[in-house]
Parts: structure tokens; sequence; C-alpha cells
């Protein structure tokens, strides 16, 4: 619920005591005694004096609307490590073994002894040794202490063979093996690294042809090598032109015997499509194998690089697929696995999605790495163990799982034995056997996509990926699908073995910086990095790792709060080390909280600190350290909350800080957490300096805050309530009682003597009275169930005990001793000695602000205690209570009136608990019609409203009487509406202030409309006579609704209405009657378009006159419509008296006169030349105005006589009227006009020659308009132009007169001609634009019918029929097409693959 804002000034009560005190906590629109009626639950108080002087930690104390024990914010931790940039990778270079490649310088010994430089480091491996090639074609080995163990190759042996661009050690790292530029491939034994024990050199060309031979050709850079399983001389190899081959190198008889065979890619100019094992079909398992992907169409393409290859590596542990000898192999559109045991087999072939293929950048960029089969190690721990050897059963391994990615796009593909039971036939014997045969699955594991094209792929671990881009390095978590780590790092500085290839341009710059694959290595967990300038080794940290770091640092703080995000879960980036199980990685990390909360404080309280250089500064003044301390509270406080575990923070630190002397620093930054509810529980010693702390500094608003929000079992209550009542804490005081003490009486009793005090004191301040006012909210809130004021339901049991002791102690018949025992009884009267009344307190809560406390009441009603007969308080004893009590006479008027309305509102709401004698709803009906209160008006009527819906008078004439002195007009309609009596409800609705004048006249319509359906059809007559006495006021509401209501009903009352005050104004007469018009532009407000006028003729020839003046243009249009209302002779001499020219015109031809209408044309455009021409000759103030006048009406004559002339001349039969006639009658008019005027113009006397021209411009204009109008119809044969032309100029024609001067005919002929000549150049540019738009939309539609894929045939490529077939929808059709032009159905793709 709302609180109660300030607002009502209540009336004075008889004896006066309230009289001065605003009563402000309830508003009008919140007290439900109100005609309206909120919704809500009870109302909390509002606060304190002392409320203004708060901070940030929690919203106003002592504001019950605004205070509960759950809303203050938290000022908690904002960061992880604040300050602190986190560490995720440690970094180490290995200079010691760095030294034998960077900054090589020769000496002079070596210059002329000619001691050859070891070269530039190019590739890197490292699993058991850290090997380096260089490009001087030998390789460097390293153990892990950084000693050079040997050199692999010689000088002579390395220019031979070239740069070392791929290196791979064996997996028991006893053999090396190394491919280079040249294409040679040399194997070394680390016992005899001098000579190479095995050396595959390239095949010629020749030899490749004429199949004799199988391997690299001369020239051809190997660009990967990789030992195959355990075996020491079988290696697998490919080259920068796509070819991969599996050499074994064995001996027989002292003698080598390589075998070379090739796996993948063609020679160059091959016409084969890529060969996936030479000789050994695809095996359909794989394909069925191949995780669901879509199939592509064999086609030819250009030669394929090889992106990356690798075998799978054994594990520590061994696993089926190790016996297959698996190779994986990525080029840029597809992976293929192979596997070379026991016979050569493709496995697996799995395409690249061809959008991924549209990115060029991306195109060529792929890597792949395998990880081994290892323990499962995130397996549910095994609880039941072996009986026999008591141990627990061993794990199974993992399966081996291949990380590949293509541009962005990063995949997981698991790869696992399944065997099958196949059965064989032996062809000697016949006999059938079950043989158990082997397959590989390939299950795809998870993908994901980067920002960016991942360079590199390398497994930390089981879990987590290391992944490269140009920019970051990024740790991908494979169990949990998220990325954990991701951190900047620089690509460029890391070594590219293809960069010398880009000054010849056989590979570009771009591409080549990013060749970084063979620089990366991973090694139990470690990052082996060749840098260009450094080799160094990096660390992914763990837990324990970051939280070490902060140890060794000296900060214990930083290591905490990290430590405690560990608990919580809350900890950034990796877990490394930690179990997944988050009950048990608490059981880990809970000792450490501790272990670092106790080091910590006995480091900050150590003698030893003070000494160690923490409080040295460069300036000799030392350095502050209080934020230490203060930090250290807050630190430990969470950590203790995480922990839930408060005893070191209570107990062990807060000693530390009380024995030096700064128990109030850690009381401050433990106040947070009081307050946002973190820390509920306190021991009482420490809430007790809590709250001393503030009321010592004379902050009382901050010690009811603690009070607020501390569970009341921790505070000391004698303490607190002596705060409370001290400082006017009312808010805290009542919690105090009410939550501590469970007492839900003593609060009343306080706020009764606050009240009390009031009544003696003559100058209240705010605050106090403000204060009173918290009794109401506290009512409220109690009697519903709620605790006060943050409005948490209360429990059941509680809740009947609070409302039982509220009840009986409020409504108690007498004085109350309080306590029961001990107590002091509770006087309520003005003196001490006074006399106390019956229900003393309910009274003085009554006289105090009568609204508000039976706004509690009305929302206590609702609560179901009162439902129970088994209670000792009911609705029915409340209301005979009050009656008692508002007989006694000594409340003031509107206490009285608002007791009146909740019972009248009470009883129809509960009327089979309230029960009230007749007599006594009926004394409220009265009281509530009597009472003059203007402002209770509206809450008095609906009062009584419920009422009557219960209760029905015996007298009620005499209530209705009462109802219309009291304005209860609402009470009226409905009753008059009831006994159908419309007279008095028109009237009812009409002297209704708070009706707006649209409900009025709906009201009018509804009731008017009732009266006649009751009347056969007719308005009843004193419907009439109330109609027509209400003009004045209907008027004076709405004109147009008035006028649409009496022409509906009463339209024999519009010229009552006309004659009315209100319409004494002209305009007023024009707006009334025009919205009589049907479909008149003039009225927006018209409801019935063309509904019939009832206007007589004595309204139509006013409203014409009307029209002529306010609106002239509008006069030909209210003539059309009303046509058959009015008399034309009459309505024609008003349209001349009010120079409306061109109606008169109109109307003339309207009646079947053309040549009467175009006389009348010429004797209106005389008169006005004649005025005219006066006014051009003698210019007078406002003569302009008239010039103009004159003219629009020359025009308005004009376009009528134009719209007769081309009427006619429109009909089919046009003897009946001569056209040349009327065309000659009107032009010569219209010239006679001009020639006058411009003779007039002539002769000089007028003074404003400009205005002159203008004039002349404008009647040439309108000649040209009846020429280009007669021009339009001259093709008839009625009409001969020639000879109407003759007749125009010939002056025997025209008697008395001179004839028409040739200059007026040339002038206008010409501006005619040059009109037509204006408007054919129009029409040539506005072609010429037409043409080029279109042409432009012709040409870019021709361009995008060119673009896209054109199918080279019209039927599918699989099944050979049509696409669309005559007797199928289209749509319901799916084919697909492909770049090459074959188009196939998507149905027979679906099934061919």
């Amino acid at each position: 619920m709302s609180s109660l804002p300030p607002s009502r000034v209540g009336s004075p009560a008889p004896n006066g005591p309230f009289a001065p005190f605003p009563k402000s906590f309830l508003h009008p629109n919140v007290s439900r005694l109100r005609s309206f009626t909120p919704r809500g639950s009870p109302a909390p108080s509002t606060g304190s004096p002392h409320a203004q002087a708060i901070n940030s930690f929690s919203p106003s104390p002592s504001h019950f609307s605004e205070i509960s024990r759950a809303s203050s914010p938290s000022a908690g931790h904002k960061g992880l490590l604040i300050g602190h940039e986190r560490e995720v990778f440690r970094w180490s270079s290995l200079r010691s073994a760095g030294s034998q490649f960077y900054n090589q310088k020769p000496s002079k010994a070596s210059t002329i002894l000619g001691a050859p430089l070891t070269g530039a480091p190019m590739v890197l491996t490292a699993n058991g040794f850290i090997c380096v090639g260089t490009d001087k074609g030998r390789i460097f080995v390293f153990d892990f202490k950084q000693t050079l163990k040997c050199i692999c190759g010689s000088d002579s042996s390395g220019s031979a063979v070239g740069s070392v661009s791929a290196i791979a050690l064996s997996n028991d790292h006893t053999f090396v093996a190394s491919g280079h530029s040249t294409g040679y491939i040399q194997l070394f034994d680390l016992k005899n690294p001098e000579v190479a024990a095995r050396t595959v050199t390239p095949a010629t060309l020749a030899a490749v042809t004429s199949g004799r031979q199988e391997g690299h050709l001369p020239g051809s850079r190997i660009i990967n090598i990789s030992f195959v399983a355990g075996r020491h001389t079988a290696v697998v190899s490919a080259d920068e032109h796509g070819l991969s081959f599996y050499h074994s190198l064995g001996k027989v008889l002292f003698v080598e015997a390589s075998d070379t065979i090739r796996i993948f890619g063609n020679y160059h100019g091959e016409d084969a499509l890529e060969a996936s094992i030479s000789g050994h079909p695809t095996d359909p398992l794989s394909q069925q194998n191949a995780l669901d992907q879509p199939s592509f169409r064999r086609r030819r393409r250009p030669r394929n690089t090889v992106l990356a290859m690798s075998t799978l590596p054994l594990g520590p542990l061994p696993h089926p697929t190790d016996t297959y000898q698996v190779v994986a192999l990525l080029t840029p559109t597809k992976l293929v696995i192979v596997g070379l045991k026991p016979t050569p087999k493709t496995w697996l072939k799995l395409m690249r999605d061809e959008e991924q293929l549209s990115s060029p950048g991306y195109r060529r960029r792929g890597c792949l790495a395998w990880f081994p089969s290892v323990q499962d190690s995130s397996t549910e721990k095994m609880s039941v163990k072996d009986a026999r050897s008591g141990k627990q059963p061993r794990r199974p391994p993992t399966h081996p799982v291949l990380s590949y990615s293509w541009g962005s796009h990063v995949y997981l593909l698991r790869v696992y034995e399944q065997k099958t039971i196949q059965i064989v036939s032996n062809s000697r014997t016949g006999k059938s056997s079950e043989v158990e045969v082997g397959t590989l699955v390939f299950e795809e594991a998870g993908k994901w996509t980067m920002d960016d094209a991942v360079l590199a792929i390398q497994w930390l671990n089981v879990h987590q990926l290391a992944l490269f881009t140009a920019s970051t390095l990024s740790v991908y978590d494979v169990h949990g699908m998220k990325m954990v780590e991701v951190v900047q790092f620089d690509s460029s500085s890391l070594v590219s073995p293809s960069l010398g290839y880009t000054s010849n341009g056989s590979i570009s710059y771009s591409e080549s910086v990013r060749d970084i694959a063979h620089s990366i290595r991973t090694y139990k967990g470690k990052l082996f990095l060749l840098g260009r300038q450094e080799l160094f080794v990096g660390t992914l940290l763990s837990w324990a790792d970051r939280i070490l770091s902060f140890v060794e640092q000296g900060d214990f703080l930083s290591a905490i709060e990290l430590t405690r995000t560990y608990y919580t879960g809350e900890a950034p980036g990796n877990r490394n080390g930690l179990p997944e199980d988050p009950e048990e990685r608490q059981n880990v990390i809970a000792d450490k909280i501790h272990d670092l909360m106790v080091a910590s404080s006995r480091y900050a309280f150590s003698e030893d600190r003070m000494t160690d250089g923490t409080h040295a500064s460069l300036d000799g003044r030392g350095v502050d350290r209080t934020s230490l301390f203060e930090d250290l509270v807050a630190t430990c406080a969470r950590a203790s909350i995480a922990l839930d575990d408060f005893d070191f923070l209570f107990e062990e630190l807060f000693q530390q800080y009380e024995n030096a002397g700064i128990h109030r620093m850690f009381l401050h930054q433990l106040e947070p957490f009081v307050l946002d509810g973190s820390i509920p529980l306190v021991p009482p010693r420490i809430t007790q300096r809590l709250v001393a702390l503030h009321d010592e500094d004379g902050r009382p608003d901050l010690a009811e805050r603690i009070i607020w929000h501390i569970e009341p079992s921790c505070l000391d209550i004698n303490q607190a309530i002596n705060l409370c009542r001290t400082h006017q804490l009312w808010d805290a005081l009542v919690y105090v009682y009410t939550r501590a003490l469970r007492d839900y009486v003593s609060p009343i009793v306080e706020f009764l003597g606050l009240i009390r005090s009031l009544q003696q004191n003559s100058t209240p301040t705010d605050a106090v009275i403000k204060n009173a006012y918290k009794i109401y909210s506290y009512l409220a809130t109690v009697l519903c169930g709620q605790i006060y004021p943050s409005q948490e339901p209360l429990e059941a049991d509680e809740a009947l005990l609070a409302k039982r002791d509220a009840y009986s102690f409020v409504f108690c018949g007498h004085s109350t001793v309080w306590p029961a025992e001990g107590g002091s009884l509770i006087l309520t009267s003005h003196e001490e000695s006074g006399m106390e009344p019956t229900y003393p307190y309910a009274r003085l809560l009554l006289r105090f602000d009568a609204e508000s406390f039976l706004h509690c009441l009305d929302m206590a009603f609702e609560d179901s205690y009162l439902n129970e007969s088994s209670h000792d308080m009911s609705r029915l004893m409340i209301v005979k209570i009050l009656l008692d009590i508002m007989s006694s006479e000594d409340l003031s008027p509107s206490d009285v009136t608002f007791i009146n309305i909740f019972i009248a509102r009470n009883v129809p709401k509960y009327p089979q608990f309230i029960q009230v004698a007749p007599s006594v709803l009926h004394n409220i009906l009265t009281v509530l019609a009597t009472q003059p209160e203007v402002e209770t008006r509206e809450d008095r009527q609906l009062a009584a409203e419920y009422l009557l819906s219960v209760y029905t008078p015996h007298d009620g004439d005499r209530l209705l009487q009462l109802f219309e002195d009291a304005g209860f007009y609402r009470i009226l309609r409905s009753w008059y509406r009831h006994e159908r009596h419309w007279g008095p409800l028109l009237t009812a609705f009409l002297h209704d202030p708070e009706l707006r004048p649209s409900e009025i006249f709906s009201g009018f319509e509804e009731v008017i409309a009732s009266s006649a359906r009751d009347n056969k059809k007719q308005v009843p007559g004193d419907v009439i006579n109330i109609l027509t006495t209400s003009l004045n006021e209907l008027l004076q509401a709405d004109i147009l609704a008035t006028a649409a209501l009496l022409d509906k009903h009463a339209p024999q009352l519009h010229e009552t209405a006309l004659g009315s005050p209100h319409l004494s104004d002209d305009h007023d007469q024009f707006i009334y009657l025009n919205h009589l018009i049907p479909d008149s532009e003039h009225d927006q407000y018209s409801p019935t378009p063309n509904s019939p006028t009832h206007m007589n003729s004595r309204l139509c020839h006013r409203f014409v006159r009307l029209q002529c003046r306010f609106a002239p243009s509008g006069v030909i249009d209210v003539l059309k419509r009303l046509q058959d209302g009015i008399d034309w002779s009459t309505a024609l001499s008003i349209c001349e008296e009010t120079e409306a020219y061109d109606a008169v015109i109109w109307a003339v031809n309207y009646r079947g006169q053309p040549r009467e209408a175009l006389s009348k044309a010429d004797v209106f455009e005389k008169q006005l030349t004649l005025d005219l021409a006066r006014t051009l000759a003698s210019p007078a103030a406002g003569s302009t105005d008239s010039v103009y006048k004159c003219l629009n009406d020359l025009q308005a004559i004009g376009r009528c006589g134009i719209s007769v002339c081309m009427e006619h001349s429109s009909l089919s039969s046009p003897a009946e009227v001569p056209l040349e006639d009327i065309w000659y009658q009107l032009l010569s008019s219209q010239i006679h006009t001009v020639q006058t005027l411009s003779a007039c113009c002539s002769t000089g006397k007028g003074s404003d020659t400009g205005l002159e021209g203008e004039v002349l411009l404008t009647l040439r204009a309108i000649v040209q308009e009846t020429f280009a109008s007669l021009v339009s119809v001259s093709s008839t044969q009625a009409v001969s132009f020639p000879r109407l032309f003759k007749r125009l100029v010939d002056p025997t024609v025209h008697s008395g007169t001179t004839g028409t001067p040739y200059t007026e005919f040339r002038a206008i002929l010409t501006g005619m001609l040059e009109s037509y000549r204006t408007d054919g150049d129009m029409l040539i540019i506005s072609k010429h634009l037409i043409d080029r738009d279109v042409f432009d939309s012709v040409e870019l539609y021709a361009k995008e019918k060119m673009r896209g894929w054109t199918s080279s045939c019209g039927v599918c490529s699989s099944c050979g029929r049509t696409l669309l077939p005559s007797h199928t929808d289209v749509e319901s059709v799916q084919v697909r097409l492909s770049r090459t032009g074959t188009i196939y159905h998507l149905r027979c793709l679906t099934s061919d693959f």
C-alpha cells in the first residue's frame, strides 16, 4: 500500500483540542472512505525528523514506506582484483637454450678459422626433449634443463638437404625426424646424431611417371612430418604441393629397404581425381560414419595443399584405436582420416561447408591436433571396491579426440572402435565361422566459432585447448564447452618457416606471417613457443598458483578475495586443480580461506610489520595504512559470509582490533554487511558497541538504522528502548517492542501518550504531529497480520496474538493498566484528574483523526480474523462501539460523517456479519444527505449508494427531496430511471456539476429515446417542456450537440433556440444552422451524414444569408442541398443582395436559363468593372482590398460562366441552346471588361501602376482561360472559332461602340500561345526524364538477371527427369543448383548421397 501523504485539514472538534493540528496523513484519493477506493495493503508510516541525514547505505530510517530490513543495498566488493591485472600465463625465457640461436655475433676467431654459425631457428617440437630445427639444416636437442644434448646433422649434410621445415620426435624420445625445404627427409638416432640413420631422397619426375618410385619431388618443401605410433622408422610426411606419403624406413640384411606409399594428393599433371589411398577404394562404412554431414558430388578441383597433418600419438593407456595407426590430414576443402594398419584404408572423408569457402582470407587457414587416450578423471568416483583387492575398480580410458579448425570454426571429433560380428566362409573346407571385426567410429564432440581465424591448436590437457589467432591466445574448456581464458598475444612475434619464400612471390607475406603452427608445441601442460627473439615457455596458472602469487607479493587481502570467489564459483578464468564437484571444491578451499584470514590478521597486527618497510616512504613521512585495516575487515566479512562461519570474524579478529584500540574502524566496516542483511546475526556485545558508536557520535538516525536491520535477538533491549525514547525514534521503538519482545500493545500505549501530549501542548512541532500519526499505520499493519513497517506477513500464531491484543486494547470499554503486571493506568483525558469516557482509546483515535482510524478499520474488516465467532472481536461489535461513541455527541461533524460513511459502506459488504436495525440505517442515510460539507459530498453520495443497495427506505419522497438538496444527482438519476420519471431525470442530468457536456447530452439522448418508446414513438410533452426550459443551459454547454439533439427529437424548437440569448451572435447562429445541413463541408461534427434536414424555409433563407456572409465560397453547395426547401426567387434576391454573384449565375442556369445566367454575368461584370475603374481612378485608404475583392468576384463570375458554357457544350443536343451565342456572350462581356479597364489604366490618372498591371494581368488570364475552354470543345460543328473570332472583332456588330481593338486580342492570344509552348516544353522534359529512368531500370534488371548460377540443362542430373513436371505444383518442387551448373532434385540428392 502507498504511504499516507499530507493534504487534508479536518474540521475542528467541538472541544477544540486538535483544532490547530493539520491532519496530514490521508489524501482524499488514498482514504478507503472516499469515493475513490484504492487497492493495496496496509500503509506503512512516514518518517521521523531525523530521516534527512542519512548516507547511501540505506534508505531513510524512520520512514516506514521507504525502509525494510531487506531494502538496503550492499556496499560489497565491486571487482575481484581492483588495481591488479589478472595473470593467466606465467612466461619464462629459455635463455640458455636460446643463446644458441639468438643474438649470434661472429667473433674474430670464428671469422679467421671459419667456424660456422648455428643458423636461425625455423621449427620446434617438444615432447621429452626440446628440438629446434634451423635454416642450416641442423637440429639442436635440449633437455628441459636447457642442456644441449646433441646436434643432429653436420654442416655438409645441412647444406645438401636445406633448411629444416618440419620436425618430429619419436614417442620414446630416441629418434628425430626432419623434413627439409628441398624435399629430403632425415631420421636421426640421438645416440649417434652426427649422421642420419635414414635418408629419404626426393623422387625424380621420370621415376614417378614411370611408376618405379613414389615420393616427394625435388624442391617440394616438407611442411609436416610425424612418427607413426611407437615405431622409430615409420613416418608420414606432407609437402607444400598437397602430396602426403607413408615411409617405412627399415633395413634388410643391413641394407636400407625403404618403402613409400602415397596416401594423399596428385602429382602435377595427373588427370586422376584426388586419391584416398593408391589402390585402396574408399570403404562405404567410413562414409556412413561421416557424422551425417552432406556429401558433395566429386568434381575436378585445383590441386589442394595440406594445411595440417598429424598421426594419432600413443597415450599413457592402451586404446583399441592404437592398432589402426590413424593419420589425419586437413585440406582447405576436406578432412581425411586414414588408417595404415592392418591395411591402408580411408576411414573418414568429411567435406567443408561451402559457405566457409566464400571468405578468401579464411580459405587456406586450418590446423589440427590429437589428444590420445588417458585415464578418465571426469568419471564420477566409484564407491564400490573390489571385494578381493579392496581397491576401487579401474576407470575406463577416454577416447582419443581430434581438434581441427577451418578458418574461425573449430570442431571436435571423438574416435573409438566398434566391434561387429561377421560370418566368414573357408574356401577350402566350406565351413563358416564368426569373426569379430573392428570398425572405427567417428563422433562429433563439439564445435564453436572464434572471433578470428585460428592459426594454431594445441592441447594443454584433456579438458583444455590452446587456440592462437592473429592477436589473441585463448584457452577453451572442451568439457564445459566455454572459453575460460583470453589474453592478448601477437602472433607475428613467432617464427614462420615460410617467411623466406615471400621474396620470390611464391607465398604472400600476409599468409606467411601467420604460418606459426610449427613454432608452438605443448608438453605436460606447458606451452613452448619459438619466437623471433627468444625461446620461451608458458604455464597456465592454476588456482593455487594465482593465490600463491598474491601471497608472495604480500597482498593477503587479494589472496583471500580470490580464494573466496573460487569457493563461491565466481572466479573468472580456469579452475585447474580444483574438483568439478562443488561440494568437494568447497571442502578443499574452506581450510585455505581460514588459514589465509588468520595469517592476514597476524601479519596486520604483528610488530615485525611496523619495521618491514611497508610504512616507509621516499619523503620519510611514512605511509597511512588505515585502508589496510579497513579492507581486512571487509574482506574477512565477505569470506565469513561465504563460509557461513563467523567465529573468526567476531571472536579473534574483533578482539585484535579492540586490543589495538581501533574497534571503531571494525564497527564502521561491519555496518554495511549488517544493513544489507548479509550478516543478520551479530553477538550482542558487538551490537551494543555498534549502537553506542552512533549514539556517541550524535547520529541517532544511524543507530536506528542498525536496530532496523539486525536480528532482534542480538539487540540490547534496554539500550535500544532508551535510545529510541530519547531521540524520538518511533519506528525503531515499535520494531524493538514487536520483534524483540513480541509486545504489540506497548507501541499503541506509546503513541497514545504522544497524542495526549498534543492535547496538553498548544504549539506542537510538525515532527511530533507526524510521529503521532504513525499509530494509524501501525494499526493498519498489525490488524492485517503484518510486520510494521516492512509489511512482511507474520507467522500465523503470532498474527493471531497481535490482532487479539490490539483489538482488545483499542476497543476496551474503560481505561486499562499496562503492562498488566506492574504497569500504570493509561489515561486519555485532557487533564490528569479528568473523567475518562467509555471506549477511551478508540474515542481518542477518532477525535485525533477519524478518517485515518476508520481507514485502518476498513482494511482490517477484510481480514478473516473477524469472521471467527470464537474471537473476542467481530465486525458487528466494532460497528456497535462506533455507534455508541457517535451517540455521545463529543465528536466533530466531520468525524460523525466519516463514521456514517464507514458503516454505510461496510454493511453491504458484510451482510452476514453486520446486521443493523433499519432505523439505524435510516438515520445514517438521513445524516449522509443532510451533512453540509461540500468536500465530502461525493464520498457521502457513494456511501448512500452502498447503503441503498441493501436498504429500501419507507419515506422515499422525503429522501428524494433531501438527496436533491444535497446534490446526490447520481442517486436521483438511478431513482428516476427506475420510476420512469423522464422529466426529472433530464433535470438531474442537467444539474449535476460532475458530468461533462458529452455525458449530459448522451444522457439526454438516452432519456428522450426511452421516453419516446414509452409514448408511442412520440416525445412526451413534459420532456419537450424540459427541453424548452433547458435550452439556455444546453446551448451554453455545447451549441453543436444541442443542434443535433433538437434536430433529432424536437425540430420545432430550432427557432426558439435561435432566439436564445446564447445565439444572439450571427456567427453562432451560422454554426448552429450549418450543423443541421447534411454533408456540410464546414461541419466537422455532423453525426448523421446524408440525413434529411428538418429546417423550414425561413431557417433555410436565414442560413443562405449567413452562408453568403461568413462562407460565400460554399453558397452554391448549400443551394444544391437546400434546393427542395427554399424559394428560389427569395434565395436569388438574397444572393444578389449579399453579392454572391457566382451563386446567382449557377442558380439561374440550374433552373434552365443559361442565356439569362450569362446575361446576369454580363450585368455583374459591368457593375464590377465600373466599381473597379472608379477605385483605380481615385485610390483611397483601403482601396487595395476593394480592388482584390472585385478581382475575386470577377474570377468567380468568369469561372461560373465557363462552367455554364462547358455544361451545355457537352450535351448531346446542342440545338436547344445556341452554343456559339453563349460563348460569344461570355467572351464579349469579358473582353469588354478588359478593354474598359485597359483604357482607364492608359489615362495615367491612377497612382499605383503595379496594382493596375496586376488587375489587367488577372483579367486577361480570365479571358485566356475562357479561350482555352473554348478550344477544348471547338471540335463540335456548333461552334466555329473563326466565325466567333470575326464576330468579336467586327466593329459593325457592336452598335454604338468602336469595336474591340486588335491589340487586346494580340495580347490575349500571345499569352495563350506562350502558355501552350511552356506546357509543351514541360511535357518534352518529363518524357526525357521518364525515358532515362525506364532505361536505368531495364538496365539494372538485365544485370540482375545475368547474376547467379545458370543450370546447364533442364533435367535432374541424377534421375534424368524434368525438373518441373507439368502436373506438379511448382512451389512443391525443391531443387539444388551447384556453381558448375549441375542441378538435382533435392530428394534425388539425399537418396544418392
